[in-house]
């Protein structure tokens, strides 16, 4: 099936898609290639680059246009009652099933299910998935009776789902049964001057909303434009527009020092980045607490590097040698001398040799560091053990998800909690 480029533009004047760009055309031709047919079809991309756009080309230009389409978001209905949403229940089946429910898969028979972060799906409820696609049966919560329904499945992710395959997340053969196609839809910073477009077409729309002049951007400004990332893609473009819309009073021609009034800065923090969206960080206080956490134990392995370096000064070579990695970054001070100012230089006693003037000065730091150290070894357990009790408790001691929080292995979190006796 060849599709020109004259019936490329029809279908995003149809569907209101904005832009010109190589891959925007590229998986809208995909999305009509494949809608004709019954195929399943997997469509990946960032959120907020408007992959619903595309399921809902793939359902109206198919034989099933007459029948219902439905988007689901998957991330957004609880895992408790998913399996009720997507294939209903009967009277009784659990507290609160108070009459028989159709799910979704039943009352779409003969039409077209849009599964948007397809990735947040259960474990569970992929099994059930699996057979819909696999022969068009499911069975409603409480019931033992097989049903048969004729749907065709569109689903979508913003996460990278072969990751989920190897985490052991996402079950890989629903993954290939539901990328019979994938369809790939480029973030807005990959679309080149379609953001422009996307700015004057908002502005558009925005100015004939609330009544006023649309705002215009400057040269300086629009090189600003398509430099930024915009990680929030179209979404995060069209609130930014609205924004400018009703608070640009005084004057809609807008240049660069005003656009970047609007824009948000990118902040040149180190971030802790999640996979899959992940919904359930920590806040930005907890962030700053962990990095804080590291950096004290950083310095608490230097302090026991010093009292290795005390107590055994025969090999002091050796030690540092064992813990380079502690030193990662610190470079000699060549300059000291041509700055006037003398080097720091680190003195210790070496085979023996100690100056006895100095001895007791020496002692009385090293039990201080001692001292210092056991309360730090206390201090970084206590903070330990409550950074798990908070992830715990947030997660409804859901371990699988309190590791995902913090950052370590389901192993690790069962071994610190027996360590910590945090068992109930």
């Amino acid at each position: 099936m060849t599709i020109t480029d004259s019936e490329i533009v029809s279908v995003k004047q149809r569907f209101s898609i904005i832009g010109n760009s190589t891959l925007l055309n590229n998986a809208v031709r995909v999305a009509m290639q494949v809608a004709p047919t019954d195929m399943s079809v997997l469509i990946t991309g960032e959120s907020g680059s408007g992959k619903e756009s595309f399921s809902k080309i793939i359902h109206h230009l198919s034989a099933r246009k007459h029948g219902q389409f439905i988007a689901i978001n998957c991330g957004s209905i609880p895992e408790g009652t998913i399996d009720s949403e997507l294939f209903g229940h009967e009277k009784g089946s659990f507290t609160g099933a108070h009459e028989a429910r159709k799910g979704y898969f039943e009352v779409t028979n003969g039409g077209s299910i849009f599964l948007d972060e397809i990735g947040e799906m259960p474990l569970g409820t992929q099994a059930r998935l699996l057979r819909v696609l696999e022969n068009g049966e499911f069975i409603k919560v409480g019931s033992s009776k097989v049903l048969k329904t004729d749907v065709r499945v569109v689903a979508a992710t913003n996460v990278n789902l072969m990751r989920k395959v190897e985490e052991g997340k996402f079950r890989e053969d629903l993954y290939y049964r539901l990328s019979t196609v994938p369809i790939y839809v480029p973030p807005l910073r990959e679309r080149g001057s379609d953001t422009e477009l996307l700015f004057r077409k908002f502005a558009g729309d925005f100015a004939e909303k609330y009544k006023v002049k649309p705002i215009t951007l400057t040269a300086d400004a629009k090189e600003v434009l398509l430099k930024y990332r915009f990680p929030g893609n179209i979404r995060q473009l069209k609130n930014l527009v609205e924004q400018i819309s009703v608070l640009s009073t005084d004057d809609k021609d807008i240049n660069a020092e005003k656009l970047l009034q609007y824009i948000p800065r990118e902040s040149s923090l180190p971030a802790i980045y999640r996979d899959s969206a992940d919904k359930e960080n920590f806040s930005e206080r907890d962030i700053l607490y962990k990095v804080l956490f590291d950096m004290k134990k950083d310095v608490l392995d230097l302090k026991k590097l010093v009292l290795d370096l005390y107590n055994n000064q025969g090999k002091a070579g050796q030690i540092i040698k064992e813990h380079s990695h502690l030193f990662d970054g610190i470079e000699e001070n060549t300059s000291s001398a041509a700055s006037g100012s003398e080097p720091l230089v680190l003195n210790y006693p070496v085979n023996g040799n100690v100056n006895t003037n100095t001895t007791d000065d020496v002692d009385e730091e090293i039990h201080d560091i001692t001292h210092e150290t056991e309360e730090d070894n206390l201090s970084i357990e206590k903070k330990e053990k409550e950074l798990i009790m908070r992830a715990l408790r947030k997660n409804n001691n859901r371990r699988k998800y309190a590791a995902r929080d913090l950052g370590i292995s389901e192993r690790t979190l069962y071994r610190k909690i027996k360590q910590y006796e945090l068992e109930e």
